[in-house]
């Protein structure tokens, strides 16, 4: 074990920091094909949002290993192992967002001759997405200025843990089992004709009713590849078990049909941020969503903190503990209101990758920072590039400013089984992350009835994503409150919010147990005081 400021051979520093790059891979790439895919956007939109993200990526996880001293004794930065990445909890959010854009006109669909409406690309919504997203970020700057101790006591294990557990569990209910089936779009509900008749499109190079044993078995392959990789691979090759997925998946989809390599010969050869942009606006409804948003984020960065602090071996308490505490959420406010002007949606701490944690490694350290972020860098300037989205035209503005110089990752035209059968897997280690964060909570009676009460909402929500759709469909007010009972309708519709906000509200308001009672009342045995009065 090397300590945090101890020296690193350099090909170590190099192997462990890539390492740590490709073990992020996956959970980085999957936001923006994502994103793509639910606005229409076309593939060169797509390859550039990809591309943009990783540098994104790159550049904030230097600042947030950082630590630099502010005024007044206060941090940027934690001076940990705590790496950048794509925000999930932004995933499902704005694809709620999404669809009110579209509801409500802001965003056109497209009626065929036949009746069947499809959506029209739009990349203003992607626009509104990150207007938003800077002016929410200032929540979670101005979070990092409260004493960690009161963020600690509001948000607390039991809280954090089920927000986080309730962002997997929407994400395989919303992205990653629809995709495994074919596709999120509306192919899933099977119409006898149309655009969408068969999955992801008739327009597809191989398109199957969903559901299609083809489907179910591609993504089941990319799924199994990523388990053998667990049982047999070495080390190295497990931290990378997501990219084997989606690799192997490719590999067998592209010869079958399943994958168009045409605009992979056609995608440029070189990217740069600002290459394509977004006109910035801000999207009224996805004010107080967005908000929500990086409230989960601070509670996410908090949670990874203290994480990195125990591998680490530094304190997880105390002042200095604290600190690392405040400069973490202030990076990642920062680094929220800087990834939208990389045309990025909210970088923040990768949570996700506490289950691939440098703890396995040698040595986390000073000298491992760079190497954990150069690789991200490093990789899009080697290779070609390419994106996943479906084909159509996109009006995303260009504007020739660049100033950091990248080839974007050759990304394949990844089909949807295969997608969807590797992100199920991502999207539910987010959930067993979530678990994990809740195991630290001591489940005493009241601990159980906030997770209870969260739950309910959560899960509730989940299965049943309409039932507070239709909220205030009676009530008929002016455009400035319609605006504000749409953003109402968004977090209500957005599992891991609501389950958040209930969360959050019944630890404030329940009293806490006597300390005398706050032992659970199930009664402990100790076998082996049982066994030697068995034998006596």
């Amino acid at each position: 074990f090397y300590a945090l400021d101890a020296d690193l051979p350099l090909f170590l520093a190099m192997t462990s920091g890539l390492q740590h790059a490709l073990a992020m891979l996956a959970g980085l790439i999957t936001p923006p094909i994502i994103f793509a895919s639910a606005l229409s956007l076309d593939g060169e939109t797509s390859a550039y949002m990809i591309s943009a993200s990783l540098i994104g990526c790159g550049i904030l996880s230097l600042v947030q290993m950082s630590r630099l001293k502010l005024f007044g004794g206060y941090y940027l930065g934690t001076g940990l192992i705590s790496v950048v990445g794509t925000s999930f909890a932004t995933l499902s959010t704005a694809n709620a967002i999404f669809d009110s854009m579209y509801k409500d006109g802001t965003c056109q669909m497209i009626t065929a001759a036949d009746g069947t409406s499809t959506r029209a690309p739009c990349p203003d919504a992607y626009g509104k997405v990150l207007g938003t997203s800077i002016v929410a970020s200032f929540l979670e700057i101005f979070m990092s200025f409260v004493p960690p101790r009161i963020l600690q006591r509001i948000f607390p294990p039991i809280v954090t843990g089920t927000v986080i557990l309730m962002i997997g569990a929407s994400l395989i209910g919303s992205s990653g089992i629809p995709d495994w089936g074919g596709g999120s779009n509306s192919c899933m509900s099977r119409p006898a004709s149309g655009f969408f008749a068969l999955c992801p499109d008739i327009a597809a190079p191989k398109p199957l009713p969903w559901g299609s044993p083809e489907f179910i078995g591609l993504g089941f392959l990319s799924f199994v590849s990523i388990l053998l990789t667990e049982l047999f691979g070495s080390p190295f090759l497990k931290n990378i078990s997501i990219i084997i997925g989606l690799a192997v998946g490719c590999i067998v989809a592209g010869p079958a049909g399943y994958i168009d390599g045409s605009s992979i010969k056609s995608a440029p050869a070189i990217t740069f941020l600002w290459v394509h942009t977004f006109k910035i606006s801000v999207y009224g409804p996805a004010v107080l969503p967005m908000l929500a948003v990086y409230i989960s984020l601070a509670m996410e960065a908090m949670g990874d903190i203290t994480a990195s602090a125990e591998v680490s071996k530094v304190a997880v308490e105390g002042e200095e503990f604290e600190s690392r505490i405040q400069g973490g959420v202030l990076s990642d406010g920062i680094g929220g209101f800087l990834s939208a002007l990389f045309t990025v949606t909210p970088l923040s701490i990768f949570a996700q990758v506490r289950l691939i944690r440098l703890g396995s490694s040698p040595g986390i350290n000073l000298d491992a920072r760079i190497t954990v972020s150069s690789p991200l860098l490093v990789v899009q300037i080697a290779m070609p590039a390419d994106g996943a989205a479906p084909s159509s035209s996109s009006s995303a503005s260009s504007a020739k400013s660049p100033v950091q110089i990248s080839r974007s990752l050759r990304i394949p035209i990844v089909p949807n089984p295969v997608l969807g059968g590797v992100t199920t897997f991502l999207f539910a280690s987010v959930v067993v992350s979530g678990i994990r964060v809740v195991g630290y909570a001591h489940f005493t009676r009241r601990d159980r009835f906030v997770l209870a009460g969260a739950i309910s909402f959560g899960i509730g929500d989940l299965l049943q994503p309409t039932i507070f759709t239709h909220l205030f469909d009676a009530v008929h007010v002016n455009s400035g409150t319609q605006g504000l009972l749409d953003s109402i309708t968004i977090v209500l519709s957005t599992p891991f919010l609501v389950s958040g906000i209930v969360a959050v509200v019944l630890n404030l308001i329940l009293p806490y147990e006597d300390p005398s009672e706050e032992e659970d009342d199930v009664e402990v045995i100790d076998v082996e005081d049982q066994k030697r009065g068995h034998h006596l």
